[in-house]
């Protein structure tokens, strides 16, 4: 099993950031990769920002430019660095980890065994 914790949603106004974080525990299985996916009420959850463990990094096109994602050295937390954030950017942001098979995009919902539980983000214009 993998726990994941993420951290660090909250309010912003347009044009702010914000850092989400998330922390993996209890894991028996080599994380491969982690990677940040969000759902709005009114649309279905899609994936942000990804990371494996050769640090090739995949980010949805609205994103391209304004988020990063990293993960710290010893690979079991991961970063989203969101700039320029934007009212569309309001989301439950859920964070992903170890993928279930090789894949060219990093983005795909069914890739990922474990999920966290969400941390919101919400920015006002």
């Amino acid at each position: 099993q993998v726990q994941l914790v993420e951290s660090g949603g909250g309010s912003v106004q347009s044009g702010g950031s914000l850092r989400l974080s998330c922390t993996a525990s209890g894991f028996t299985y080599r994380i491969n990769c982690m990677g940040w996916f969000r759902q709005t009420p009114r649309k279905a959850r899609g994936g942000v920002a990804a990371i494996n463990v050769d640090g090739r990094t995949d980010y949805s096109d609205s994103v391209k430019g304004r988020f990063t994602v990293s993960q710290d050295n010893g690979k079991t937390t991961l970063y989203l660095q969101m700039n320029s954030l934007e009212p569309d950017d309001t989301a439950m942001y859920y964070c992903a980890a170890v993928c279930e098979r090789p894949s060219r995009s990093l983005l795909l919902q069914d890739l990922y065994k474990f999920w966290g539980q969400g941390t919101q983000v919400t920015v006002s214009s």
